[in-house]
């Protein structure tokens, strides 16, 4: 099977022959999970924080059930974005989880931190004795002590079709609409980034900058969709891996 191989803007120009010309502000930029007969979107950046969170809980030699917890916590306490700021509830409530530090879970800047945060969350989760059996609510409370439990469960089939998808398990399964890439996407960046969720694949950089990973099977679909789902902030123009395609 050919490696994953992806391309990064260049600078200035724009590569993709099938893009339709077309004003800017009419591109509605999301991220798309696509499973069975049910798909849900999320805007780029949420897309980027759900492909970590996989990409983590893949690290840790977890099953994907662990990142649809993850990605359902998220998604009920922060919308999965990486807020600075408490509710009246916690007001020292940080980050993707809105760990608190009152209550041990780090300092504040640690929990603002995506990686330290999912690592946390999942090493608390870990600790829940048959937490893959586990309704959703249940298990997410058990690690997060909320005063509303019962709301985990409103992101329950969102957060399972993206994990289904950012670990490999539904290959081609996500998609994401972007408007033009507004700068030269950087091999190095992409590389380090990749590093942080999916670590020791042996990424390389080649010519007409582009970056190949040696990835097969559903690890290869989960690295594949995670270079879409974090591609608006990367800038990487397209994905190929296993015969297929994806471009901005």
């Amino acid at each position: 099977m050919l490696p994953l191989c992806l391309l990064l803007a260049a600078g200035g120009v724009y590569a993709a022959g099938r893009y339709i010309e077309q004003s800017e502000t009419l591109v509605r930029e999301r991220c798309t999970a696509a499973v069975g007969d049910e798909s849900f979107d999320l805007a780029p950046d949420q897309a980027a924080n759900a492909a970590l969170f996989a990409g983590i809980s893949m690290q840790r030699g977890l099953p994907a059930r662990a990142a649809s917890i993850a990605l359902a916590t998220a998604l009920q306490e922060s919308k999965l974005r990486n807020l600075d700021y408490g509710d009246e509830a916690g007001p020292d409530s940080r980050g993707l989880f809105q760990q608190r530090p009152s209550q041990g879970w780090g300092t504040e800047a640690e929990v603002m931190g995506p990686v330290y945060a999912a690592n946390k969350f999942f090493a608390e989760l870990e600790k829940v004795v048959g937490y893959e059996q586990m309704a959703v609510t249940d298990a997410a409370q058990r690690v997060q002590r909320s005063a509303y439990p019962q709301a985990y469960a409103d992101h329950e089939a969102e957060g399972k079709a993206f994990a289904s998808a950012l670990t490999g398990q539904s290959p081609a399964a996500l998609d994401c609409v972007l408007k033009r890439a507004t700068s030269a996407g950087d091999p190095a960046a992409v590389k380090a980034r990749l590093e942080a969720s999916h670590p020791g694949l042996g990424a390389a950089a080649g010519g007409d900058g582009t970056l190949e990973v040696p990835v097969t099977g559903a690890a290869g679909w989960a690295v594949a969709q995670w270079a879409v789902a974090t591609a608006d902030e990367l800038q990487v123009e397209s994905v190929a891996y296993a015969g297929l395609g994806w471009t901005r």
